[in-house]
């Protein structure tokens, strides 16, 4: 017993004394196994399995005085489904939005009926409709809540955008660009790359029927993605890009009423991060937060209303058990 605790004794001396214990060339060679896995070039750009996919995502939109006092909090909570054509047994792939609610503050989420169920085809870019990914925004006209409530046009308008976000991530970011027209998440190869992305300086049209006039647009800064490394999400292996929208800005013109004209400016500037499995090639999770600043002309008394509002979304890619259960399915 003496002879086994001195020998003890002298192994933890000795690995004190050289930091060297028994298992140290295992662990270094750990390492250099990580070291080299994490130094090869990545394939972010690979085709997506055919699978269907669940997504939750959820926007907050914080409001502020100019003095920074918090004055209110919306959430908006989206509940979307891919379906493959291949499974479907239909000619093209196609979402469909399960659920949309809102709530304002602290009260009892409320749904939109006319967004349950409503499914529609991705479309990349501006339709011949000059509707920004193929949504149609009739489906956003004068809707109205689960009570019967019209939504606010500027509300209305957030509600619309959350599935111009959706896309914007998980496509525009996060899919490659097509055809030589510009960099994308194509060129990233090693951890440390950035690129500026093909959707810089662009500036997509906002209208949206008769509510935001024609001539209402969004430009984009020079946005930029970012190969920031290898995650864990949900047990999968992700690749983690940052992106990041330089200084946008934004010119809205609302006419709530024929003979009603308000004019918005403002800016814009978003930044976040995207999780996009390395097997699959979808996304896993996307966090993105925004600042927006804006002055709304009005043509009455007080005239200038200014506004502050951060911006916080989650998007999860999830499973179909989680999906059912948090729809109330």
């Amino acid at each position: 017993m003496k002879t086994f605790k001195l020998l003890l004794f002298v192994i933890i001396f000795l690995g004190l004394l050289t930091g060297v214990w028994p298992n140290a060339e295992l662990a270094d060679q750990s390492q250099e196994n990580i070291i080299k896995f994490l130094a090869k070039p990545f394939d972010l750009a690979g085709k997506r399995t055919v699978q269907r996919q669940y997504f939750i995502m959820e926007t907050k939109l914080i409001h502020y005085t100019l003095n920074g006092t918090r004055t209110g909090t919306d959430t908006l909570n989206l509940w979307l489904e891919f379906v493959p054509a291949s499974l479907s047994g239909e000619k093209e792939d196609h979402y469909i939005c399960r659920r949309f609610t809102v709530q304002k503050g602290t009260e009892t989420p409320v749904s939109i009926p006319a967004l349950t169920d409503w499914s529609y085809k991705y479309f990349v870019g501006i339709d011949k409709s000059g509707q920004v990914f193929g949504i149609d925004h009739a489906k956003f006209e004068n809707i109205k809540n689960e009570k019967g409530e019209a939504l606010p046009p500027d509300f209305a308008y957030f509600v619309y955008n959350t599935f111009i976000d959706f896309h914007g991530f998980c496509d525009v970011f996060a899919s490659p660009v097509e055809g030589g027209e510009g960099t994308g998440i194509q060129d990233l190869k090693f951890i440390g790359d950035k690129i500026i992305h093909a959707a810089s300086n662009t500036e997509p049209p906002v209208n949206l029927g008769s509510n935001v006039a024609e001539g209402s647009t969004f430009k984009n800064g020079v946005a930029t993605l970012e190969f920031k490394g290898i995650s864990l999400v949900d047990g999968r292996l992700c690749c983690l890009v940052a992106f990041d929208s330089g200084e946008s800005s934004f010119h809205m013109i609302m006419r709530p009423t024929p003979n009603m004209e308000i004019d918005t400016v403002g800016s814009s500037h978003y930044k976040g991060d995207l999780y996009i499995d390395l097997e699959t090639y979808w996304v896993r999770k996307v966090v993105m937060d925004e600042f927006v600043v804006s002055e709304t002309t009005l043509p009455m008394p007080p005239n200038k209303i200014n506004g502050v509002v951060e911006r916080e979304s989650t998007i999860r890619n999830v499973t179909q058990e989680e999906f059912s259960t948090k729809l109330g399915k």
